[in-house]
């Protein structure tokens, strides 16, 4: 299948996305934050498929991870993933380097489900707040 780039701080998260990643077919090479993706990436980036990562990490942020990805790397299909609010506003607006955000927390099936959507290249958008609340 695909080969991903997981960039999480929390080892839980982590552990967990990797695990579902891995049961989905797909090899997950997994960083503990931004600048330590940033760094894999550097030295391998052709050989990642996906790149998925926390929005709110130390020394490197997701936000700053993509902004990095998309000067090394332009075309590189990027997700962020947050369960703060004010992360994902911070998202918008970056359309052209992120494929989508997904809000923590998640299902498995969620998650394989968008991953298996970004590798497809089907169309994703990033929404706002207000829109991902119910009325």
């Amino acid at each position: 299948m695909a080969r991903i780039l997981l960039a999480e701080d929390d080892d839980n998260v982590r552990m967990f996305v990797s695990r579902a990643l891995a049961h989905a077919g797909h090899e997950v090479v997994e960083a503990e934050d931004g600048g330590v993706a940033a760094e894999i990436a550097d030295v391998k980036s052709e050989a990642f498929d996906l790149v998925l990562s926390d929005i709110k990490m130390p020394v490197m942020d997701g936000i700053a991870l993509a902004q990095h990805l998309g000067r090394s790397r332009p075309g590189l299909t990027i997700m962020l993933m947050t369960g703060f609010a004010d992360q994902r506003e911070r998202a918008s607006g970056l359309e052209k380097l992120v494929y989508d955000v997904i809000p923590k927390p998640f299902s498995l099936a969620e998650l394989v489900a968008k991953v298996g959507d970004a590798l497809a290249g089907r169309p994703a958008r990033i929404v706002s707040l207000a829109e991902a609340l119910p009325a």
